[in-house]
């Protein structure tokens, strides 16, 4: 129950349609295609098109998506993979060959790969919408115009990250070479072009054409690889979901590429625990947790990739698996974090989700990995280029080794939760590495302290990786100190750890509850 005395954000409660998401004019304006006859795929892709000029540091058209979506009438789940694939012509042999080791990361054609999310968008708004893709990219081509004034978590990410930059991006993404002040509108007309033709002629718009043209010579000109055919031929697959159960509820994640096996190991490590039995927000459920964290991230590093070069999928969704992990888990003492192999650290994604009044649910998440992606932009487009496949390892024989043809492991996972066979919340956690944890801490907070969305959001979150444990400013001075006692190495994050959303559906009520991080600029709003 929220305390008043020290009040919070209030949850949201409507009971025809709602949107949560990082950024109010995206919430609004799928809201708005709620009302307008749209159904919950027409308000997700009008919202999260728009959050790319909303917050270019974190996502954009030049990004990938992972979707879940339960259509309206039933309950099962369908998962729609976004995530582009390496060109072709990349080879990991080759950039060893060129003295790397690991994947480089910005101003470097090498990690980006192909944009997958504006295929996905056109591939759901084909299967599944009502409104067409005029009608949903419209509110985005005349904000791109117009310009959008800039949110203070934006306006924070641009200061801090623009100097990723390379010039055409530079040109696009900042005013006057600067990065825009808080409230100043950001106007990109070369987007409005792009979304224009998308609206018009499709996925062939984007992937085809002057477009695409655009995309492959900047690519070139810094020593890409990158084909017209490698655009073409990009692809969005319908995949199963798996899951996992805890304690009664199930949780549903995106197959591999993405790292959703990830948060269910973690989940099935928890479950070995008392966790009901500790204190929310004291030492030993935040020991606990950064220990189950080392020991699944392990295996993730280990073992997640691309789905067809994947072969221990079912051995990380064993709880025999878990219950194995758990044993090694000392509560007095930290253990020595593991080695990522896979991926660059990166907290940049957004992630969004609604729910329409014939209660169709959409779990999106959609993301250009580093801030402001490669910092690479098409040269008369401004399309601003992911650098995803810094994903990928250069390690020799690796299942997630990068080279073309392949996604590579991603961390962004949208995620639902059912219970008695009905889906009761889509949710996500935006932040890099974060996310499986994240996940977890959301599904502990529900189902062993009893916290709405908005509280589960709220509350303090911590974070182990590269041997160091990030604990936010919400946790009290002692459970700092107690975690140093027991071997963490602690730090105090500048800001808040990832962000998340979520929408609890009441069935019994016929009403939905949505949260929105205050770690973000967004809201949830219904009507």
């Amino acid at each position: 129950m929220r305390d008043f005395h020290h009040p919070g954000r209030s949850a949201a409660f409507a009971e025809n349609g709602m949107c949560a998401t990082s950024h109010p004019l995206a919430a609004q304006t799928a809201i708005a295609t709620l009302q307008a006859g749209g159904n919950a795929v027409d308000a997700a892709i009008a919202g999260a098109v728009l959050l790319g000029l909303c917050e270019p540091a974190m996502t954009g058209i030049g990004g990938d998506c992972f979707v879940l979506i339960k259509p309206a009438g039933t309950e099962e789940i369908i998962a729609l993979n976004g995530s582009g694939r390496a060109p072709a012509a990349l080879s990991g042999a080759d950039l060893r060959a060129q003295g790397h080791d690991k994947m480089p990361v910005f101003g470097h054609a090498a990690p980006v790969t192909i944009p997958g999310a504006i295929d996905a968008f056109c591939r759901l708004s084909a299967d599944h919408g009502k409104l067409g893709l005029d009608a949903v990219l419209a509110p985005t081509i005349r904000y791109a115009e117009a310009g959008v004034p800039v949110a203070p978590r934006a306006q924070f990410d641009w200061t801090h990250h623009h100097e990723n930059m390379t010039d055409a991006a530079r040109r696009h993404y900042l005013i006057d070479g600067r990065p825009p002040r808080l409230g100043e509108r950001f106007r990109h007309p070369g987007q409005a072009e792009v979304l224009r033709r998308v609206a018009r002629e499709g996925r062939k718009g984007f992937y085809e054409g002057e477009v695409a043209e655009d995309m492959v010579a900047s690519l070139r000109a810094l020593g890409g690889v990158h084909t017209l055919e490698d655009f073409a031929n990009t692809a969005c697959d319908y995949t199963t979901p798996i899951s996992g159960s805890y304690k009664g509820i199930e949780l549903v994640e995106h197959p591999p590429n993405g790292q959703g096996a990830t948060a269910i190991l973690l989940a099935n490590i928890l479950a070995e625990f008392d966790l009901p039995s500790m204190d929310p927000w004291g030492v030993e459920r935040a020991h606990l947790e950064a220990e189950a964290t080392k020991l699944a991230y392990d295996a993730r590093d280990r073992f997640l990739a691309d789905a067809d070069h994947m072969t221990r999928l079912a051995y990380m969704l064993d709880p025999a698996t878990a219950r194995k992990l758990a044993a090694l888990i000392d509560p007095t003492r930290a253990m020595a974090s593991a080695k990522a192999l896979t991926e660059e650290t990166h907290k940049e994604t957004i992630y969004l989700t609604v729910i329409d009044k014939d209660r169709m649910v959409v779990s999106l998440i959609y993301s250009v990995f580093k801030d402001f992606g490669s910092g690479i932009a098409s040269d008369k487009f401004g399309i601003l280029f992911q650098n995803r496949g810094a994903g990928f390892t250069l390690e020799e024989g690796h299942p997630n080794e990068a080279n073309g043809g392949k996604r590579p492991m991603h961390t962004i996972i949208p995620a639902m939760l059912k219970q008695n066979g009905r889906v009761i919340m889509p949710f996500g956690v935006m932040g890099g590495q974060y996310q499986s944890t994240g996940h977890a801490r959301m599904l502990t907070n529900m189902v062993d302290y009893g916290l709405g969305p908005q509280e589960m959001i709220d509350a303090p979150r911590c974070f182990s990786e590269y041997g160091e444990m990030r604990v936010e400013k919400g946790y009290a001075p002692a459970v700092h100190q107690g975690l140093a006692d027991l071997g963490h190495k602690v730090s105090v994050p500048p800001v808040g750890i990832g962000g998340a959303q979520a929408i609890r559906i009441h069935h019994e009520l016929g009403v939905l509850e949505g949260g929105s991080d205050p770690r973000k600029d967004g809201i949830a709003l219904g009507y």
